[in-house]
């Protein structure tokens, strides 16, 4: 279900008269509240060990529980996306995160207690302090290194992370 669906009166005034005004908003007839249906923010690591090997997750939790995933997630409000790779990175995996470098996003959308959200996720190449002792927590079933040839992106369960883990072996494939 998508926000457009989910929403048949106007959360200010409480009117029937809440409608679609274009492909990305709700306007109340009423009292004019339009209400905008923007992307939330997520990230997602690429942690690559000395043997240029890259660390997933397996997913514990819908949706795609049991795919491979990257460790990452939402942003929390008053946090940069910076931080909040670093704070999963440490939520998921139990490491410290000692450099972070942007590299590139992608729309996305992730299902969630059967609502459709819109994201936009953001890349990052990260560095954590201790590659060995990695622990998975949090919404992570196991956590693991796999070559850069090895991966196959059609294991990872969600479409953005899918689309990232191609361009980021092709990155390395073409160097």
């Amino acid at each position: 279900m998508y926000f457009s669906e989910l929403f048949k009166f106007c959360p200010v005034c409480g009117s029937k008269q809440f409608l679609p005004n274009n492909e990305k908003s709700l306007k109340c007839a009423d009292c004019g509240f339009v209400l905008y249906v923007n992307p939330s923010s997520a990230v997602a690591a690429f942690v690559m060990n000395q043997a240029r090997e890259l660390l997933v997750c397996r997913r514990a939790k819908e949706p795609a529980v049991g795919t491979l995933d990257l460790p990452g997630g939402f942003v929390d409000a008053n946090e940069t996306s910076e931080m909040a790779v670093s704070r999963e990175i440490k939520e998921e995996i139990g490491a410290e995160t000692v450099a972070v470098k942007y590299l590139f996003s992608l729309p996305n959308e992730y299902l969630y207690s059967g609502l459709t959200i819109p994201t936009l996720d953001m890349f990052y190449e990260c560095s954590i302090a201790d590659y060995e002792n990695i622990v998975a927590a949090d919404d992570v079933a196991e956590c693991f290194y796999v070559p850069l040839a090895d991966l196959n992106p059609e294991e990872f369960g969600l479409r953005s992370i899918k689309n990232a883990v191609e361009l980021f072996r092709n990155s390395f494939v073409v160097k």
